[in-house]
């Protein structure tokens, strides 16, 4: 159901007009996806948010989604919410090109692709690392963070 976060009372309410992208603020590849995405989000469309800020964690609780190891980056993009290989190519796709051609993995099954995905999110902390704290946005970037 499109918004159900907003019936949900645990779920404080936050300004979902934009495309919300929830990351791991812990995790040096999340974090540099969230940069990455800063980066090339020429349209600048894009809201970033940690799942560690109690607004990330009420939405990991909303979709039962573990609110300590933060295993899947999630997009909320007009009320829904898309998960694992979906989102990532939902945000490609909405980078323009070159990005964009992410979508041609669409043609994979999304269970070989999650599968994939899940395996990258189970040992992207021993892989790539982790920071003692939450990733912090640029000042340049500051409006585009939600808490």
């Amino acid at each position: 159901m499109a918004y159900s976060y907003r019936t949900d009372p645990s779920v404080p309410a936050f300004p979902d007009d934009w495309p919300v992208i929830i990351f791991d603020g812990n995790c040096v590849l999340c974090s540099g996806f969230a940069q990455f995405v800063l980066r090339h989000d020429r349209k600048g469309e894009f809201r970033m948010m940690a799942a560690q800020t109690p607004l990330g964690q009420a939405l990991y609780r909303h979709y039962r989604l573990n609110p300590v190891d933060f295993e899947t980056n999630v997009l909320l993009e007009e009320g829904h919410a898309f998960f694992k290989s979906a989102a990532a190519i939902r945000i490609f796709t909405r980078l323009g090109f070159p990005w964009s051609l992410a979508q041609g993995f669409g043609w994979i099954p999304k269970r070989l692709l999650d599968r994939l995905y899940d395996g990258i999110a189970r040992n992207r902390l021993r892989w790539f690392g982790s920071h003692s704290v939450c990733f912090l946005a640029d000042p340049s970037h500051q409006d585009r963070f939600l808490q």
